[in-house]
């Protein structure tokens, strides 16, 4: 796996995979051009959790209809602002099993979310489930 990262101006950069995907990132804290570094990977680490969960759901034949991860993170006061905390909130629609939806963010980070395990290796990172369309059955 390749990427590299160009300077356009002041704080702002492109990413760009080696196959030509690209991501803007603004190191100005008002990140008026693009999502800063940090919250690009608490996007990355949403995105790769989620990828898992629909991929299990599916498998286990379950009716999901929609999917938001949310991150919540905490970073140190003081450079550099790693993060020291995360929770990750899992908002699962659909006509799901509880144990199914369970069992997949289980495995997603446990198992299978790289970029989850990379991140546990420097902090705790927490989930809840919540069902806004109401409780699933057991």
């Amino acid at each position: 796996m390749l990427a590299h990262s160009d300077w356009k101006f002041d704080e702002v950069f492109e990413g760009t995979t080696e196959d030509g995907k690209t991501i803007t990132m603004d190191g100005n804290s008002a990140h008026v051009h693009g999502a800063s570094p940090m919250q690009a990977v608490l996007m990355a680490l949403c995105s790769c959790t989620s990828v898992d969960v629909v991929n299990i759901l599916k498998k286990k034949r379950q009716d999901l209809t929609a999917l938001r991860v949310t991150a919540h993170a905490t970073q140190a006061d003081a450079p550099p602002r790693v993060f020291t905390h995360i929770r990750l909130i899992y908002a699962v629609h659909g006509k799901l099993s509880r144990k199914a939806v369970e069992d997949a963010v289980s495995l997603s980070k446990n198992k299978y979310c790289s970029v989850s395990k990379m991140l546990e290796k420097a902090m705790t990172i927490e989930y809840d489930i919540v069902y806004p369309d109401g409780e699933p059955e057991a």
